[in-house]
């Protein structure tokens, strides 16, 4: 191995979480120990994402072997990136390096974990000069590693952002004196009962399309969107209001972010909107509203579809009997209850109290993930809701099924996921409001402030 590399031995749960992992440590070398290549076998039967992995990781090591030819396994093979990876790296790439030999000694009894340490121990001993890192996302065997004096770091290619708290919030407040910095370069128009304005960007002003810009209060209140960023300048206009008599199926905006969530949820120039937020923020309410107000009044789609990552809170309760639809019913309570607001008599608008639960029913569709692969929507309006239980791959099974006319809205709280090896940092949902966030037909709001009730904001800040 060459000198001033470093050699990553990678854990079997690394390769099951991302098959692409063996091409994402650049120029430096990776080592497979042969306990690895056991449970990789083990793991392979099945239709789990898992098993899809581990089968994956299989057929990459053997185009690897397959491209090397006549050189010895021993030598290393060249980690070259197969085709459909699309890796973001320099030319140099590392090489591959399997487990040839077996460790003399095992620390503790002989589990699958000790023989792993076994093998990296085994390895830094032959190459004491090249630092030698155990990549594994199991917390338990870093705590070993280290225990034994060995360098082991958790998997952090997938994540989308180092620090949750970077993430981008959808909306920014505008500078103090904002209409007389730009005094000079503001131009105002009206165009089909809108308010335009167009100015030239500033350096502090580092703007997404869509992202949704505020002065709080004084005379000079307003709310503003950014339509369009494009060389150097930014195409503004003026928000709706949501908050009075103007409402979305009988529901007005309780607050700015609501405000904001509502206008790009009834923008059909927006083709996806992530919406994040803690308990009581009105995330399902707002989209529901919005989604009748467009498949029933405007018709501008044929119909709601809803879904949701199937992640229990507690015990599984077993298998449920019926359809596809009645099996979903359960995990759908969001559903129901904030139908219950949107046909009250006493809450509802004109069209909400005319409506029935039959006929919203005959427009809404309950769907599972499980069967998505494959399919096209066409002219719908989606809901996904608690997508925060979504990894990154399952995020873009979704997003693709998307057909013309489509609008896809994800929603989510991050401080509330439910599956093992999820962080918020790694989600789906992040990972979705990180990539799309430059997108001209995409936005995104965070909204903070929870309007569910007194005990609900209370229990959301204090626990």
């Amino acid at each position: 191995m060459t000198r001033g590399k470093r050699i990553y031995v990678l854990d079997t749960n690394v390769l099951m979480h991302d098959p692409t992992s063996l091409f994402r440590f650049e120029e430096h070398d990776v080592f497979i120990p042969m306990t690895v290549l056991e449970e990789l076998d083990n793991a392979k039967k099945g239709t789990s994402e898992v098993s899809r992995n581990a089968r994956q990781v299989s057929r990459f090591i053997n185009e690897l072997i397959e491209h090397g030819g006549d050189r010895k396994i021993e030598e290393g093979l060249d980690l070259i990136s197969p085709q459909g990876v699309n890796l973001k790296r320099g030319k140099a790439v590392g090489r591959l390096y399997f487990q040839t030999r077996s460790p003399e000694s095992v620390p503790g009894k002989a589990k699958p974990d000790n023989f792993i340490l076994a093998a990296v121990l085994m390895l830094r001993e032959l190459y004491a000069r090249v630092p030698v890192v155990l990549v594994t996302k199991d917390i338990n065997l870093r705590i070993k590693a280290s225990i034994y004096g060995i360098t082991a770091e958790d998997y952090e290619n997938d994540r989308a952002l180092d620090d949750f708290s970077l993430l981008y919030s959808g909306h920014a407040e505008l500078a103090e004196g904002f209409w007389s910095l730009h005094q000079k370069d503001l131009k105002s128009w009206q165009e089909r009962n809108h308010t335009f304005y167009e100015v030239k960007l500033r350096k502090d002003e580092d703007w997404f399309p869509h992202q949704c810009l505020y002065i709080p209060d004084g005379d000079d209140m307003l709310e503003l969107r950014v339509i369009e960023v494009r060389d150097g300048r930014a195409r503004l206009r003026l928000m709706d209001d949501y908050t009075g008599s103007h409402n979305v199926w009988g529901i007005t905006a309780r607050n700015r972010e609501q405000n904001f969530a509502l206008n790009l949820l009834m923008d059909p120039d927006v083709d996806f909107v992530t919406l994040l937020g803690t308990a009581g923020t009105g995330k399902t309410l707002l989209a529901l509203a919005a989604g009748l107000a467009q498949v029933m009044d405007q018709q501008r789609y044929r119909e709601i579809i809803m879904t949701r990552a199937t992640v229990s809170v507690g015990e599984d309760i077993g298998f449920l009997p019926g359809t596809e639809e009645e099996k979903m019913t359960p995990w759908m309570g969001a559903l129901t209850d904030n139908l219950e607001v949107l046909t009250s008599p006493s809450e509802g608008g004109a069209w909400g109290r005319a409506a029935t639960n039959d006929l919203l029913a005959s427009r809404i569709k309950i769907r599972s993930l499980n069967f998505m692969r494959g399919r096209t929507f066409l002219s719908r309006y989606v809901i996904i809701d608690e997508a925060q239980n979504l990894s990154p791959k399952q995020m873009k099974t979704l997003l693709t099924r998307a057909g013309p006319g489509t609008k896809m809205i994800c929603l989510g709280n991050v401080e509330q996921i439910d599956t093992p090896y999820l962080t918020e940092t790694t989600s789906g949902l992040t990972y979705a409001v990180d990539r799309f966030k430059e997108w001209q037909h995409s936005a995104h709001i965070t909204l903070r402030r929870g309007e569910r009730s007194r005990l609900a904001d209370y229990a959301s800040e204090k626990l």
